[in-house]
């Protein structure tokens, strides 16, 4: 087309279509979700997908996000409001603060979501402890990036590098790597590059862009208790940390029990993301609710009014999902890794640079680490002595560089925190992308040494 190659071509237009997109939104002011819609639209169409194909692909990208992620942002959101209207998320805050001082405050959250955040999806850890967030940055008066941006590190880190996250686990089977060595290696590197995306780089950003929150999102979730029955801060502990609890269960059975055993299958079901999260609301409806003191009909109306303010948000997310899943129908992302395949580099670097260029264009750190890993497998194959649980790292850190507009985490960061899309950018893709450099940085290095 216009004289050009196909993938040159395809690589233009999505160009264009990015370009546009972020015009729409910050120039004209059109509302994210529509504009999502029309960029992904305009893609399908001017990329020479079948006309049938171009709002199915839309259509299937949109349902496979909230397919999953508006059932946890849902449930989350729900666990969050209980957790915010008994005490419990005020009785967290009191405690953090005591225990690190107001001026170690965002130390605290990040070192608790890189824990927490171990065995969970992103998305599930965010809507847990995003309440915290809240809480910690009004109590506190630290402003909402600095408490957030460690929180946001320490949750992504762990998503990206470390196992039993699924684009790790699935990069361990292509690279046929050891999953413990890549757990031990995983957190060795993760832990610094934490901390340097997170306190560090949070601190500095927060005095340039401290952070505008939603007055209505911090009215519903970071509500000061006005009455003294409060939870406790173990009892709290363990309603927010419930889901944890069952999803470790699970990777556990998943790794010393075959397929098939009945104790594996009940577990899998038991520690399933959704099943864990609905647990712990129903723990919360006594622990946060009847326990407190609230009958059913106060608990029902703290449900009910928890989903309001995050309909926005769960139709943008599935639109950026809609959007990410025409970049990949439309093959933009297996064009930037075939090309990223044709340079001569160290094969660790490569692994970063194929996810790097994947998940740029994608939007997604589980595509771009699933695909990446096998673009670069069989090159991999032919140089021998490499190690394996480093591929797997370099891939999952290329996997979170540039987080931006085709990304639903993206949305997902500016809609709760309340940032125009050029402060996100600045902030959430930022620390991605520093995450990202300090990752395979520190992966190199040690390279040098096993």
């Amino acid at each position: 087309m216009l004289g050009l190659s196909n993938d040159t071509f395809l690589l233009c237009d999505a160009l264009v279509t990015i370009i546009g997109l972020i015009l729409l939104i910050t120039r004209f002011k059109v509302h994210p979700f529509v504009a999502l819609t029309l960029a992904a639209g305009f893609l399908g169409l001017t990329s020479g997908m079948p006309v049938a194909k171009v709002m199915k692909s839309f259509q299937d990208g949109f349902g496979g996000v909230l397919g999953f992620v508006g059932i946890v942002l849902a449930l989350g959101t729900m666990l969050g409001k209980l957790m915010a209207d008994s005490g419990g998320a005020d009785q967290i805050a009191q405690t953090l603060i005591r225990k690190f001082g107001v001026k170690n405050v965002h130390w605290a959250m990040m070192f608790s979501a890189f824990l927490v955040g171990i065995p969970l999806f992103f998305e599930i850890g965010f809507v847990l402890l995003i309440p915290l967030v809240f809480i910690v940055a009004r109590r506190s008066g630290v402003s909402l990036v600095k408490v957030g941006i460690p929180l946001l590190a320490g949750l992504s880190v762990v998503h990206g590098l470390v196992p039993p996250h699924p684009g790790p686990l699935l990069a361990i089977g292509v690279f046929k790597a050891d999953i413990g060595k890549t757990i031990f290696y995983g957190l060795i590197v993760a832990l610094p590059t934490a901390i340097i995306a997170g306190p560090i780089f949070g601190n500095w950003i927060s005095k340039r862009i401290p952070g505008n929150p939603s007055t209505e999102l911090m009215d519903q979730i970071a509500k000061e208790s006005n009455h003294e029955n409060l939870p406790s801060f173990a009892i709290t502990l363990i309603t927010v940390l419930l889901p944890v609890f069952l999803m470790l269960l699970k990777t556990g059975a998943d790794v010393v029990l075959p397929a098939d055993h009945i104790f594996r299958q009940w577990m899998d079901l038991i520690g399933h993301p959704i099943t864990a999260l609905l647990a712990a609301l129903l723990l919360a409806f006594y622990t946060f609710g009847a326990a407190r003191g609230f009958d059913r009909q106060k608990i029902m109306k703290l449900l009910d009014s928890s989903l309001a303010p995050t309909a926005a948000i769960i139709l943008i997310v599935g639109a950026g999902g809609g959007f990410k899943q025409m970049l990949v129908d439309t093959g933009v992302g297996n064009v930037i890794g075939h090309m990223a395949v044709q340079a001569q580099i160290n094969p660790i670097l490569l692994a970063w640079l194929v996810a790097a260029v994947i998940r740029v264009a994608t939007g997604s750190a589980t595509v771009a680490t699933i695909t990446g890993a096998g673009i670069v497998a069989p090159v991999v194959e032919l140089i021998p002595g490499v190690n394996r649980e480093l591929l797997v790292l370099a891939t999952g850190a290329g996997s979170v560089i540039l987080s931006h507009v085709n990304d639903a985490g993206f949305w997902l960061v500016k809609q709760y925190f309340n940032m125009t899309v050029a402060e996100t950018l600045k902030t959430w893709t930022a620390m991605e992308t520093i995450l990202s450099v300090v990752g395979i940085i520190l992966i190199m290095l040690l390279s040098l040494v096993v």
